[in-house]
C-alpha cells in the first residue's frame, strides 16, 4: 500500500510541476473567468431592467469559479493522453499495481491542478470584493471539491477514449460548452423553459454550481436545489465516469503509442 501511495503522490507533483511550468495556462485561467464576470456580466446587467449590475455580477461569482473548475480539470486531464501518445503510460501500466490506480492518481492530479486555478481567482475576487462575510467557507470547500473531482472525472471520461491529443481536442469541445452552458452558471435554472432545465437538471456541473451557489449567493436566485441532492449527484457521477474510465484504461491495446498502434 505504501508503494501505491508513493506512484500517487508522484503522478500529483507530476501534475504540479507541469502547472508551475505552464504560467500562459495559469494566466488564461484567471482571465477567462474574470472576462466573464466583468465585461460579459456587467452588459448582461446593463440590459436587465429589473436587475443592478452588482447583483448580477455577484450572481456570476459561484458560475466563474465553475467554469475555471471545469477547464481547469478538462485540461489538466489531457496530459493523460499525451502520456498514452508519447509513450509514457507504458511505463506506469507495467507497474506492480492495478491500472485503476492509474486513472485514480491521474484524477487526483486533474482534481488539485483544478482548485488551485480555483483558489487563485478566489483570491482575485476577494480583492475586487466579490466576497464578503457571508460566505460559507465549509460550503464553499464542499463545493470545490467536488465540483473540481466532477470535471476531472469528466475528463478522465474523454481521455480513456482518446488515443491522441487531437481527438481528445475535439471531444472535449463537444462536450464542454454544452455542459457549461447547459448549466446554472450564466443564468438562475429556475427560470428556464422546463425541457432546459430539465436537461440542466440531468447535467451534473450544474450541481457542481450549485453548491458553490448555496455558499456564495442567498436569495430568490440562489441555489436551485438542495445540498443534499447536489452532493449526490456530484459524488455519483464521479464514481460512475471514474468507474468506466479504470474498465475502459484497463483494456489492452488501449494506452499503447500512437505510432505502435499504426505499425501493426
Amino acid at each position: 500500500m505504501r508503494m501505491i501511495a508513493r506512484a500517487v503522490l508522484a503522478v500529483i507533483e507530476r501534475e504540479l510541476l507541469k502547472l508551475r511550468r505552464q504560467r500562459g495556462r495559469l494566466l488564461a485561467a484567471m482571465v477567462r473567468p474574470l472576462l466573464w464576470l466583468l465585461v460579459i456580466g456587467s452588459g448582461l446587467a446593463a440590459v436587465q431592467n429589473a436587475r443592478g449590475g452588482a447583483d448580477y455580477q455577484s450572481f456570476l461569482v459561484p458560475g466563474v469559479l465553475g467554469m475555471t473548475l471545469l477547464f481547469g480539470g478538462m485540461l489538466a486531464a489531457l496530459s493523460t493522453v499525451y502520456d498514452k501518445e508519447s509513450g509514457v503510460m507504458r511505463m506506469l501500466i507495467i507497474a506492480p499495481f492495478e491500472h485503476y490506480w492509474i486513472v485514480l492518481a491521474k484524477t487526483a492530479g486533474a482534481m488539485i491542478v483544478a482548485l488551485v486555478q480555483a483558489l487563485m481567482l478566489l483570491a482575485l475576487l476577494a480583492l475586487l470584493g466579490f466576497l464578503d462575510r457571508s460566505v460559507s467557507w465549509p460550503m464553499l470547500a464542499v463545493g470545490l471539491v467536488g465540483t473540481a473531482l466532477a470535471c476531472a472525472s469528466l475528463g478522465m471520461l474523454i481521455a480513456a477514449w482518446s488515443g491522441t491529443l487531437d481527438n481528445y481536442a475535439t471531444l472535449m469541445n463537444l462536450v464542454i460548452f454544452p455542459v457549461f452552458f447547459l448549466s446554472g452558471s450564466l443564468y438562475p435554472v429556475q427560470r428556464l423553459p422546463p425541457a432546459l432545465k430539465f436537461v440542466a437538471t440531468l447535467n451534473p456541473y450544474t450541481h457542481g454550481v450549485d453548491l458553490l451557489r448555496h455558499a456564495a449567493v442567498v436569495g430568490a436566485d440562489g441555489a436551485a436545489f438542495s445540498a443534499g441532492l447536489d452532493i449526490a449527484v456530484v459524488v455519483g457521477f464521479s464514481v460512475a465516469a471514474l468507474a468506466v474510465a479504470a474498465v475502459r484504461f484497463s483494456l489492452d491495446g488501449v494506452n499503447e503509442p500512437l505510432v505502435r498502434r499504426l505499425a501493426r
